[in-house]
C-alpha cells in the first residue's frame, strides 16, 4: 500500500508538504511543487485518509448519502435495489468530481448530529425523509444538503424529485384502459410529504376521473418492500379484485409470486403494473409492466446539483424528473 511518506520521498519533500497539497494548503507551497506532488500521487494511485482528513480540515470532499428510516431496527430492511442503483450512480458521479462517498441509514435526530459533528461532510443527499423531528433537526445542519424523493418545501433545501403523481395516476388508467375496475394499491407505509402519498393520489385521481369509487379495502400497506409476499397472500383471497398497482417493482414481484404460488396466474387471473423499471423487471416471470423512471440520472443530478451548491455555484429551482409507462406481459386486457 502507498503511504504518504512513499509520496514524500518521491517528490524530494516533506511529509507536511504532501498532506498539504492533499489538503489544499498550498500557501508555502509552488505551483511547481504542487503540481508535482499531484502527479506523482495520481500516478501511484495514492488515496489519502479521508476520515482522517475530514478531521483535519474544513475543506473535507466527503459526501454523505443519507437514507432515513424511522425506526431503530434496520435489520427489517430489505436489500432494496432501488436504492442500490441510486447508490451506485450517486458514487460513480462523486468519484468522477473527485469527492468522496459515505453511504448510512439513520432514524433518529441524534444519530444524525452525531455524524455532522464526527464526519465534517462537505454536504448531504439524503434520501426518505418527511416533515417531522428528524426533519426539524435537520434544517440545524448548516452545510448543503439535497432532497431524494421528497415533497417537503422549505426554502433551505433543493429537491431532485419525480413525476410520482403523474406515475400513480398513468399506472392505474392503464389498468382501467385494459378494463380492470376493482384495482388494488399496493405500497409500503404512505408517509405525508413522501413519494408513495403522491403515488397514492395519483392512483386515486385517475379512479375519480374514471367514475370508480374508492375503496379502502383496496389499500394495502407493508412496512418494508420485502413484503410484498403477505399482500399477494391477501389479494389471493381477494376474488373481486383483477388489476394490482403497487408502488415499486420489488414489491409487484413479491405479490406475484405469492399469488402464482396460491395457482392465481399473472396476467391471465390478475394483472399487476410495478414502479421503478428494474433491470430483474425485465427478466422476471411474466416480464413486469411498469412505471419507468431514470434512477441513474436521479443520482447524477443529485450529485451536480450538491457540488454546485458546495462549490458556490447559483441554483434556484428544484428537479423533477419524468416518468414512462413500459408495456411488457403482466396486465391483460379483460
Amino acid at each position: 500500500m502507498v503511504t504518504i511518506n512513499d509520496i514524500a520521498k518521491e517528490a524530494g519533500v516533506s511529509i507536511s508538504t504532501v498532506s498539504n497539497v492533499i489538503h489544499g494548503v498550498k500557501t508555502h507551497v509552488s505551483p511547481e511543487t504542487a503540481e508535482r506532488i499531484m502527479k506523482i500521487i495520481e500516478k501511484k494511485q495514492y488515496k489519502p485518509n479521508m476520515s482522517a482528513r475530514a478531521l483535519a480540515t474544513k475543506n473535507s470532499r466527503i459526501i454523505g448519502m443519507l437514507s432515513h428510516v424511522e425506526k431503530q431496527d434496520f435489520s427489517c430492511l430489505p436489500e432494496d435495489p432501488f436504492l442500490g442503483m441510486l447508490f451506485r450512480s450517486v458514487e460513480m458521479e462523486l468519484s468522477a468530481r473527485n469527492y468522496y462517498l459515505m453511504i448510512k441509514t439513520v432514524s433518529t435526530e441524534e444519530e444524525l448530529l452525531d455524524l455532522h459533528k464526527n464526519w465534517n461532510f462537505a454536504g448531504i443527499i439524503i434520501h426518505g425523509v418527511f416533515e417531522g423531528s428528524f426533519f426539524n433537526q435537520l434544517t440545524k445542519i448548516t452545510i448543503p444538503c439535497v432532497l431524494v424523493d421528497s415533497y417537503i418545501k422549505h426554502n433551505r433545501f433543493l429537491n431532485v424529485g419525480l413525476e410520482d403523481f403523474k406515475g400513480g395516476y398513468t399506472a392505474t388508467s392503464y389498468l382501467i384502459e385494459k378494463g380492470h375496475k376493482n384495482i388494488a394499491f399496493a405500497s409500503p407505509d404512505i408517509f405525508e410529504t413522501g413519494v408513495v402519498a403522491e403515488r397514492f393520489a395519483g392512483y386515486k385521481a385517475a379512479l375519480k376521473d374514471a367514475g370508480i369509487e374508492f375503496n379502502p379495502d383496496n389499500v394495502f400497506q407493508v412496512s418494508t418492500l420485502d413484503s410484498g409476499w403477505s399482500i399477494g397472500e391477501k389479494i389471493a383471497l381477494r376474488p373481486d379484485i383483477t388489476g394490482v398497482f403497487a408502488t415499486a417493482d420489488f414489491l409487484a414481484m413479491g405479490i406475484i409470486s405469492a399469488l402464482q404460488s396460491k395457482n392465481i396466474r399473472v396476467p391471465e387471473d390478475k394483472s399487476v403494473i410495478g414502479f421503478d423499471d428494474l433491470y430483474a423487471s425485465q427478466l422476471f416471470n411474466p416480464p413486469l409492466t411498469t412505471i419507468r423512471q431514470d434512477v441513474k440520472l436521479k443520482g447524477s443530478i443529485a450529485v451536480k446539483t450538491l457540488v454546485d451548491l458546495i462549490e458556490g455555484r447559483e441554483i434556484s429551482e428544484n428537479t423533477v424528473l419524468p416518468v414512462d409507462l413500459v408495456e411488457r406481459e403482466s396486465v391483460k386486457q379483460i
